[in-house]
């Protein structure tokens, strides 16, 4: 069994991703607000409307750009970041900056590699906004992660922000499979099979290892979950809880968010690896408590 790769068939399993995702993000963001500790505690529901962050805007302008042209059109992807790019929606202000400049005239190129003093951006960034596009290319994982590798350039030119987008690409497009989810290993390990040797990719290895560990805070511990917001310190984590819970949603929600760190972003990492697979859709509760996507991103994909 293959993967539908008709236009419908990739667009229909790119938007369950997004959604996926956007609730991931929107809960997990609710999350940094004080009076909600305790209910993460008691893993009950804060009161709606979530709004998301700036991982659900920027993974619509990856959506709109896959939806228009079939594949990552760089220069269109760093268009619409920069068109789209709401201050208020929680970019790092490294990236607030760089789309400011984009959209005054300036060239995506010079700007994100001249980022941090020309090494690049190894923020998690590009990882965070990229599940939707593993979705896409469920039959074709190899492709998934040169086209992730792709979509990461215009902000995040780090080798270790690259490998952290292919690694969620790929395993999202594994999530995908027609045939259902892989077992957690097989996941991991076909994920590690697409990712340059990065410290992303170590921090997978040691993911793989530890996949029998049930207490998510001594892995935390070891991973890393976000608290420095790079690729490496985000991605092994996030993946390795999205291995433990393929196909359960709400366990792989609260499994993430428990440990703290970048919550929204681990969140939605995780969310949009889940909702690539058909089993691993968000309650529906729980979509209709998320702010809904932006108007643009329905008339750019025609969804």
């Amino acid at each position: 069994m293959t993967a539908d790769s008709s236009p419908y068939g990739r667009l229909a399993r790119t938007l369950a991703a997004l959604r996926g995702l956007a609730v991931g993000d929107a809960l997990g963001s609710q999350f940094f607000v004080p009076e909600n500790y305790p209910l993460l505690k008691r893993r009950a529901l804060p009161a709606g409307p979530w709004q998301w962050t700036d991982d659900t805007e920027m993974a619509c302008s990856v959506v709109a750009v896959l939806a228009a042209h079939r594949r990552v059109d760089q220069d269109e992807l760093a268009r619409s970041f920069a068109e789209h790019h709401d201050f208020d929606r929680g970019y790092g202000p490294a990236v607030n900056r760089l789309l400011r400049l984009i959209r005054e005239g300036g060239d995506w190129r010079e700007l994100a590699s001249a980022l941090f003093n020309g090494q690049g951006s190894w923020g998690n960034g590009a990882a965070m906004r990229i599940a939707p596009l593993g979705a896409w290319y469920a039959d074709d994982p190899e492709q998934a992660t040169h086209q992730a590798e792709i979509s990461a350039y215009p902000t995040h030119q780090h080798r270790e922000a690259v490998a952290g987008a292919m690694a969620v690409a790929a395993a999202a497009a594994l999530a995908a499979a027609p045939g259902g989810p892989p077992s957690a290993g097989a996941l991991l390990d076909g994920v590690m099979a697409l990712v340059p040797r990065s410290a992303v990719e170590a921090g997978l290895r040691r993911a793989r290892d530890m996949l029998d560990y049930d207490d998510a805070s001594t892995v935390a511990a070891v991973l890393g979950c976000g608290r420095r917001t790079s690729a490496h310190d985000t991605v092994p984590f996030a993946l390795w809880s999205a291995a433990r819970s393929l196909g359960d949603y709400e366990r792989a929600f609260w499994t993430t968010a428990q440990v703290g760190g970048d919550v929204d972003t681990n969140c939605a990492i995780v969310g949009g690896v889940l909702a690539a697979g058909k089993a691993g859709a968000p309650p529906a509760e729980w979509v209709e408590r998320t702010e809904a996507l932006p108007d643009w991103i329905s008339a750019e994909d025609g969804a």
